[in-house]
């Protein structure tokens, strides 16, 4: 067993060694639209976002290792007598694996709701146009009052093996996410 986990690690090693240098430097990551509605069940967030995933990272992909994406979203309230008020601070994770069996793309919501799906541009939607996530609860935000969200979605570098997490440290052009997105609604 010990065998197999070093002769996994070596050929993650190798297949990072095989990249290109800038096979992933010219990705961008953006948040096209981001709003904030009332439902029955709470408040929650319609976003889309460009994303185009690089060569190098489809690669990884197909190679068995799943991609992680994480959707942040923090919502504050400015205070003149003190520092502003931070009702929500959420995240929430959308995992993408390649079955090499089945030959499927399998994309979960926060290791919940799991869906086979046959190509990479279906699975990479999911991401890029999710479903409406509720991040609160209906009471949680004074309703009237004006509040600042800010939001980004970025690859989660913290689930990938150690030796592409040493990647990570090493070149910049690993580090997929985009800026923050800052706007403004009324509860």
């Amino acid at each position: 067993m010990r065998r197999f986990f070093h002769l996994l690690a070596c050929s993650l090693l190798a297949l990072w060694l095989n990249f290109p240098a800038g096979a992933l430097a010219s990705t961008t990551v953006a948040v096209d639209l981001a709003k904030i509605e009332l439902s029955d069940e709470g408040y929650q967030l319609a976003a889309n976002f460009s994303l185009e995933l690089p060569r190098g990272l489809e690669d990884v992909l197909l190679h068995g290792i799943p991609l992680y994406f994480t959707t942040e979203l923090e919502i504050s309230r400015p205070r003149w007598y003190w520092l502003d008020e931070k009702p929500v601070e959420n995240s929430r994770t959308i995992r993408i694996a390649y079955n090499v069996l089945t030959r499927q793309y399998s994309v979960s919501v926060a290791g919940n709701l799991q869906q086979n799906l046959a190509t990479l541009e279906e699975a990479l939607n999911l991401v890029r146009h999710p479903q409406r996530w509720i991040f609160a609860e209906k009471g949680l935000l004074a309703e009237g009052e004006t509040y600042f969200a800010a939001i980004r979605i970025r690859l989660d570098m913290s689930y990938l093996p150690k030796p592409f997490q040493i990647n990570v440290i090493n070149n910049s052009s690993w580090r997929l996410s985009s800026d923050w997105k800052r706007f403004s609604f009324t509860a």
